[in-house]
């Protein structure tokens, strides 16, 4: 029997999945309300994410959404979601979305597209696992992309800073590309297909719909059940201590599809440099600031997925989704919504602020940058995570280890701390471990 510790999308998914094959488990989760930082709020008339606000539409995630009956609810975003804006000498300038488009774009300068064009003559070279994602990028394309497109990515999607980000953790594919073919832009060329870019996608009633619905469906899933310790048992199976008492069954593997730092204390008795590895990785602080404005008081067209803010601009936010423009059922229609994220580990001073200081900032940069001429929002929330992406730094590297290890004690890791950031990437390892698990079985 498996016992889930943690009833995220990671917890949820592998659940499904054992569940359809037949394989007893108990999924434990501490909350009464199951999705992990996947969370929708209904605020009077305003939908908001308070965790990812779209997600791209895996092979995986999608037989996911068909096995739960969730097809009919998908929500695709609009058109205009394509472009991708990124503020440049105070001012916000689409981001060349193709390498035809690249070279005929005014965003980078002779020298940068040179540069670009030069990487594709670069042999192959062996994989380099100290290197990180701007010391790759500045290598291979010069400073200037990695000041206006690798750092504004970086800190809008990771919540990151690209000069600690290790690139072989962050972005796998990119380091086996560049030993395979020594061009990056060739091999991707080569090995994208014809499947083109995936469709950004979220839920018709929100993406809380896709937790809620998994939970519903599982047969052995405990909402408010905090698990406080682990003991192994003599024949290596384990025991769950609840807060309200014993578990009722011994487990022959546990998973723990938890923050580091929650899975941490549960390893400590057992498996002290576990524990160790695991509580140092870091998960910078950030807000997520949500504003309406009336449609007439922005001058800026918004006809895109949203602005991102390079470090060197010196912005307060790292850049905002332009929320209504991707889906129409989140605010009234005669209004805007702006999602903007303050913080990461770039900009922790912001994330720290008293949440009406955020507020006023952000009022304060979106009038800046988008022409808008109320003097107060129509309508503005704050969500805080005091700690909210992991960091693949050099700090993730030996709690990976650390969780390749624990596998031969028959304790696995299921997060986004170890499978990738994004819930596709969750989704994908928690799907691959319940077939190893349900591969183990006699």
């Amino acid at each position: 029997m498996v016992a889930i510790l943690g009833g995220g999308i990671s917890g949820l998914t592998l659940a499904h999945y054992l569940q359809k094959a037949g394989v007893a488990y108990d999924l434990f989760e501490a909350s009464s309300t199951p999705g992990g930082n996947l969370r929708t709020e209904q605020t009077s008339d305003y939908l908001i994410e308070t965790g990812p606000n779209s997600l791209q539409l895996s092979a995986e995630l999608e037989d996911l959404l068909t096995d739960l009956g969730l097809s009919g609810d998908i929500q695709n975003t609009a058109g205009v979601s394509a472009n991708r804006y990124v503020l440049r000498g105070g001012r916000y300038r689409k981001l060349p979305s193709s390498p035809p488009t690249l070279l005929a774009n005014g965003f980078f300068s002779l020298k940068a597209k040179f540069n670009i064009l030069r990487e594709l003559s670069r042999a192959p070279l062996p994989a380099n696992p100290t290197e990180t994602v701007a010391g790759f990028f500045r290598r291979r394309f010069g400073s200037e992309v990695v000041e206006y497109a690798v750092n504004p990515f970086i800190s809008g999607i990771y919540a990151g800073d690209p000069e600690a980000l290790l690139l072989h953790k962050t972005f796998p594919k990119l380091a086996e590309l560049e030993q395979t073919y020594g061009s990056v832009v060739r091999g991707l060329a080569k090995s994208s297909g014809t499947g083109g870019r995936r469709r950004i996608i979220s839920l018709r009633a929100g993406l809380q719909m896709l937790p809620i619905t998994l939970a519903n469906q599982l047969t052995n899933y405990h909402a408010g059940e905090s698990v406080t310790s682990l003991t192994r048992l003599p024949n290596g199976h384990y025991q769950v201590q609840l807060a309200g008492g014993l578990a009722p069954q011994h487990y022959t593997d546990v998973v723990l599809a938890l923050p580091t730092y929650a899975a941490a204390p549960l390893l400590q008795p057992l498996f002290p440099e576990a524990a160790k590895a695991l509580a140092g990785v870091y998960y910078p602080p950030m807000a997520a600031v949500y504003t309406a404005y009336r449609r007439a008081d922005v001058a800026h067209p918004l006809d895109g997925f949203g602005a991102l803010h390079p470090r060197i601009e010196q912005p307060y936010a790292a850049g905002s989704i332009w929320t209504s423009s991707l889906f129409s059922n989140r605010c009234p229609a005669d209004q805007v919504l702006f999602t903007t994220f303050v913080g990461g580990s770039q900009y922790e001073a912001q994330a720290q602020q008293p949440e009406a200081e955020q507020k006023q900032a952000v009022h304060q940069e979106l009038s800046r940058l988008y022409g808008i001429k109320a003097a107060v929002p129509v309508w503005q929330s704050r969500y805080y995570w005091p700690r909210a992406i992991p960091q693949f730094d050099q700090r993730i590297v030996a709690a990976h280890a650390a969780a390749d290890d624990l596998i031969t004690s028959n304790i696995h890791t299921a997060a986004n701390w170890r499978a990738g950031v994004g819930v596709p990437d969750c989704v994908r390892h928690a799907r691959q471990l319940a077939e190893k698990i349900i591969g183990s079985r006699p």
